[in-house]
């Protein structure tokens, strides 16, 4: 048994937590329903405490506190997700109750613990029953009574845990939503697997490898139950704050912040504080907080698309990490060389796939930027493009709406102007660039690259990872989808059974200019069948078919 530990075996015991919790990553991802199905807390959980490994092994802390301070501060500025920042808020009030201690002994492991409960709740606006905090509160109540049993590190760790998987267990009850989909709470499981993780350490248990298998499969949420129109507030927002001075006072933000929004939960220390908040306007979010310090870095994911993502049984998109962002920026030689402007206007793309980058290239695009669906670029990737065109106004067009937000954040970071023209599918972006008129000024080129998308119809047709029932359709894994304007049109056993009722769709709607891009794994056969389908069933339409070789979907379809 260990009494005490110093401040090299707390950095090994925190090293160890991240490794179980980043091995177990997927499994706790399958049970994450709460407060909205996306499918993440493992990730963001073990990339929170990931960001405090990474940083531990550059030092050889000389004491308890040092190490936990360490520890603390970079979970603040690495968390990610509502877990994320309650997981750095538990460690935070570690650290605050250890400071100055070159040792701690059980009972004080119990106190830091409680500190951290508090430091949690306190952040927490509206604290839900059933979740990561019930059962740290639960498990860190135990600590404080094994201390007074027995002032022993291990044993207070260890009756910390057990009583917190009985509880744990109870989650599914205390919460409409984890007893909807019958599964345990996912950050309370995370949090006791880093906890987990610290008590091997202390016994001598071999660290995890995480180059073998991962851990064995466990139970599933049933993501099915739910519908992204359950999703009041769309877009999980994070963003990190320098304060102005350090006695800042947070409280009217927070006030406002809770009236456009929820799940709100504030970390700080004494030169930041990190925000997470479910709101429909993130904008207005991040503006307020600028009365409070300098932005220094934001996240915004769009819940509704990936609970959509999760329920099809594709993997959920997510923004680029902030560490890693963070850590480009501080690796940087120098700045990104700005190409000086050689014309008025130039243009950016985002696309997937050689055949459309071509298709953009000869509508007169200046350059590509390399992403889609599932693979969303960060705003750091495209401001570098954009600066490399040699223009004065560069306009970019994401063509997904998931890529909007990111584009946007390029405004005001280079000397460039930019200005982003919103279009979510690639049809949109290609009839945006037809109607560039470079005679026009830069509001009007806008307003008629904007307005010529309105009469764009997509089509997209992609396959199912796994069974699920979506927008009113049983799916089954290996099922053909076919997207219309971005909800379900239907799911077939058959490709052609779609892509003739998309043909019928387009003859009914009057369209007269149709464009079918296959991807990568459709041959130059298959593609040619497809376009005697759509001849036969639109007579009088203009039809192309040409390759676009973009992943994830077999056929993507402009409907004018």
């Amino acid at each position: 048994m260990f009494q005490t530990i110093n401040g090299l075996q707390f950095k090994q015991m925190v090293l160890h937590g991240a490794a179980a919790i980043t091995l177990q990553k997927q499994q706790i991802n399958d049970l994450n329903v709460f407060p909205v199905p996306d499918g993440d807390t493992g990730t963001n959980m073990s990339l929170t405490i990931g960001t405090a490994a990474t940083e531990l092994r550059k030092s050889d802390p000389d004491s308890v506190a040092q190490a936990a301070s360490i520890t603390a501060g970079a979970l603040l500025r690495g968390a990610r997700g509502n877990s994320g920042v309650i997981l750095s808020l538990l460690f935070r009030g570690i650290s605050k109750s250890l400071k100055g201690r070159t040792t701690a002994d059980g009972a004080q492991l119990a106190a830091a613990m409680q500190e951290g409960v508090e430091a949690a709740y306190g952040a927490v606006m509206k604290p839900a029953e059933g979740t990561v905090l019930t059962v740290s509160r639960l498990a860190s109540k135990r600590a404080a009574e094994a201390a007074a049993e027995q002032d022993d590190v291990e044993y207070v760790l260890s009756e910390a845990i057990r009583v917190g998987y009985e509880v744990l267990s109870q989650t599914t009850d205390m919460n409409p939503v984890l007893k909807k989909a019958g599964v345990v709470d996912a950050g309370g499981q995370g949090y006791l697997v880093i906890l987990e993780g610290m008590l091997s350490e202390l016994r001598g248990e071999p660290m995890p490898d995480l180059t073998g298998e991962s851990a064995p499969k466990q139970s599933k949420a049933d993501f099915n139950v739910f519908s992204s129109e359950e999703i009041t507030f769309a877009f999980d927002t994070v963003f990190i704050v320098r304060k102005k001075t350090t006695n800042v006072n947070l409280r009217p933000l927070r006030k406002y912040l809770d009236s456009i929004g929820d799940s709100l939960v504030i970390g700080e220390d004494d030169e930041a504080f990190k925000v997470h908040v479910h709101t429909n306007i993130p904008g207005s979010a991040l503006t307020e907080a600028q009365k409070y310090g300098t932005l220094e870095l934001a996240k915004i994911e769009n819940m509704r698309t990936q609970a959509e993502d999760v329920a099809a049984g594709r993997k959920a998109q997510s923004v680029d990490d902030l560490e890693e962002v963070e850590e480009e920026l501080e690796h940087a030689d120098a700045k990104p060389a700005i190409a000086p402007p050689e014309k008025k206007y130039g243009f950016l793309s985002v696309c997937a796939g050689d055949g459309l980058a071509a298709v953009f290239r000869d509508l007169g695009v200046d350059g590509i930027i390399s992403g889609g669906q599932t693979m969303n670029p960060s705003t750091e990737s495209i401001l570098q493009e954009v600066n490399k065109v040699p223009a004065e106004i560069v306009f970019v067009l994401p063509n997904n709406k998931n890529i909007i937000m990111a584009a946007q954040q390029c405004q005001g970071l280079t000397p460039k102007r930019v200005v982003v023209v919103p279009t979510t599918t690639i049809p949109q972006g290609v009839t945006a660039m037809m109607n560039v008129d470079t005679s026009l000024e830069p509001e009007d080129l806008l307003s008629a690259m904007s307005g010529s998308v309105g009469g764009v119809t997509t089509a997209q047709i992609t396959y199912a990872a796994r069974d699920s029932d979506f927008d009113g359709f049983t799916i089954n894994e290996g099922d053909y989808l076919a997207l219309l304007d971005g909800k379900l049109f239907g799911t077939a056993r058959e490709i052609d059974v779609l892509l003739e009722e998309l043909a019928v769709e387009a003859d009914a709607r009057g369209a007269e200019f149709v464009t079918l891009f296959y991807g990568e794994d459709v041959s130059a056969e298959q593609a040619g069948a497809a376009q005697e389908l759509f001849s036969g069933a639109c007579p009088d339409a203009e039809l192309s078919v040409l390759s676009g070789g973009q992943p994830v979907y077999y056929y993507i379809i402009s409907m004018e």
